[in-house]
């Protein structure tokens, strides 16, 4: 019997760092990273896909292991040359980084799909995962603050998360949809388990769910779903997701992630600096060390989140 395949959805960093593990965890059971496409934004003529790229980089083994996103050993020119010309330097795009951008950039033209591009340089870096953007027509995540609505990308990086938000909204066509390469992962018969990344619920997954009927898929699909909290000790490890669920009233708790996920979640893996919520909490829970500060606590993590989705029964 084929061991069974496993189905992520992703952000940036920290659900990179979760898929790079479930790689590593997998076996022979097949990964599929779904990641979030609401941050990608065209910038100096070229198609930007942030989190996409993140993945790809990290499962690769190219990620600056400073930042967790970028290349590691990256080299400026571009943008001392851009700056020196009084161009927009405040997105910063490595030399290495910036192949990705024009070669993706010049495929779409062709009339190639993300996914396909995406597929393409994932094979081309060596990674045996697929990664898949969770649409092939533009989702873009806008968020609306007391300064005014911002493009996702203006928000986050422009103005580094400093406007108090308000709202997340989405924008989409009518007739968006899921990408067919989840679509066929979500029918894979070998499929064991869908997990949630510990990346932010409302910026990063948010967007995710937001695409027309795949909230419906996931909850159909019959198996256990499992998100891992992106807290730590009642705090973010990276990025905006405590200060962006203070500012909409939320209380920056791990139960109320599951609250915010709701009747999605049949599983939680919840942060041992938080074990004490987990009474609070309405679905099965696991308590572990979270913090994935090497790539052995990638795997770790990994492996427990996969071990404790195989104890969950199938949904009905």
């Amino acid at each position: 019997m084929s061991a069974p395949s496993i189905l992520a959805l992703s952000g940036g960093v920290g659900g990179a760092k979760l898929a790079d593990g479930l790689l590593h965890a997998a076996g022979r059971g097949r990964l599929t990273v779904v990641v979030n496409t609401g941050d990608d934004f065209t910038h100096l003529g070229l198609h930007i896909s942030p989190d996409i790229d993140t993945a790809l980089y990290t499962l690769a083994g190219l990620a600056n292991p400073e930042t967790g996103w970028g290349r590691r050993d990256e080299t400026w020119t571009f943008m001392d040359a851009l700056a020196r010309l009084g161009g927009e330097t405040w997105f910063r795009l490595g030399d290495g980084d910036l192949a990705t951008h024009v070669e993706r950039t010049r495929r779409l033209a062709a009339g190639e799909p993300l996914s396909a591009i995406v597929a393409d340089f994932a094979r081309r870096f060596g990674i045996e995962a697929d990664i898949v953007p969770m649409s092939d027509q533009p989702v873009r995540t806008r968020v609306r603050t007391d300064e005014g609505t911002f493009d996702f990308q203006d928000y986050f990086v422009r103005q580094q998360c400093r406007p108090v938000t308000r709202a997340v909204e989405f924008v989409f066509a009518p007739d968006t949809r899921p990408c067919a390469a989840l679509e066929a992962a979500l029918a894979d018969e070998a499929l064991g388990a869908i997990l949630i990344c510990p990346s932010n619920p409302y910026l990063s997954i948010a967007p995710i769910l937001a695409v027309p009927g795949l909230r419906a898929l996931l909850r159909a699909r019959g198996v256990p779903i499992v998100a891992v909290s992106p807290l730590v000790g009642g705090a973010a490890v990276k990025g905006p997701t405590a200060k962006i669920m203070s500012e909409l009233g939320v209380p920056v708790s791990a139960d109320e992630i599951v609250r915010h996920y709701g009747d999605l979640l049949d599983g939680f893996v919840l942060d041992a600096r938080d074990a004490h919520l987990r009474a609070r909490i309405g679905v099965p829970v696991h308590v572990t060390d979270t913090l994935m500060l090497a790539p052995a606590d990638r795997i770790r993590v990994a492996q427990e989140t996969l071990a404790f989705a195989a104890t969950l029964p199938p949904r009905p």
